[in-house]
């Protein structure tokens, strides 16, 4: 059976925003074992985008480290403490994001389609929550584009959780996996200085 499309997600969430607030707790039961796909799309997507100064890099990965360590352990579901289940949403908030990633969506949904299956479930999708994890792990560092580079693979490999899309799971996969060699090796080879040195090549590159 085909899995439901990512704007179809959207929609039938929004059909079941009919009081004022949804509490979390609502939002896993409506994903069941999407969820940890669902979640890590839009805890990723705000720093996947290449926008200075959001400052939101520890209130994101903590979150992501904490559901990819579940993914690593080969959890179907989500696991969260029964005080952060219970908290609440705005269902207009929701809406209104859901009415602003729609046409993304729908933009989107012309590249992501089912393939390569078997790299989003079983023994691959635990290796997903490792990277995913070890992604999320440098989205910590203070250098230019670490929330934004990783974030965009934990982005690419959620949809392709999401969607079933092996292959943007691997685009995701690759992506973010080489930029943590990159600044693994930075540091191995320089030591501290090595942040400094990949900062500052960063910055040449993006100034020109």
């Amino acid at each position: 059976m085909m899995p439901r499309s990512l704007s179809q997600l959207l929609r039938d969430l929004e059909s079941e925003l009919n009081n004022t607030e949804v509490s979390v707790d609502q939002l896993l039961e409506t994903f069941h074992e999407r969820g940890f796909g669902f979640f890590l799309f839009f805890l990723a997507l705000p720093a996947a985008l290449p926008l200075p100064g959001l400052g939101i890099n520890m209130i994101i990965a903590f979150p992501m480290l904490l559901l990819t360590f579940q993914q690593v352990i080969g959890r179907h579901t989500i696991w969260l403490p029964e005080k952060i289940k219970q908290r609440s949403l705005s269902s207009a908030v929701l809406k209104k994001m859901i009415d602003a990633a729609m046409p993304w969506m729908l933009r989107l949904e012309i590249l992501i389609k089912p393939r390569l299956e078997f790299m989003t479930r079983g023994l691959a999708s635990k290796i997903i929550g490792l990277l995913g994890f070890i992604m999320a792990t440098s989205v910590l560092f203070p250098v230019p584009l670490t929330n934004t580079i990783p974030s965009l693979g934990i982005v690419l490999m959620a949809i392709g959780v999401l969607m079933r899309d092996g292959l943007a799971v691997l685009a995701g996969a690759v992506i973010g996996t080489a930029w943590v060699i990159m600044l693994v090796s930075a540091v191995l080879i320089y030591g501290p200085e090595g942040v400094n040195l990949l900062k500052d090549g960063i910055k040449s590159l993006l100034l020109g």
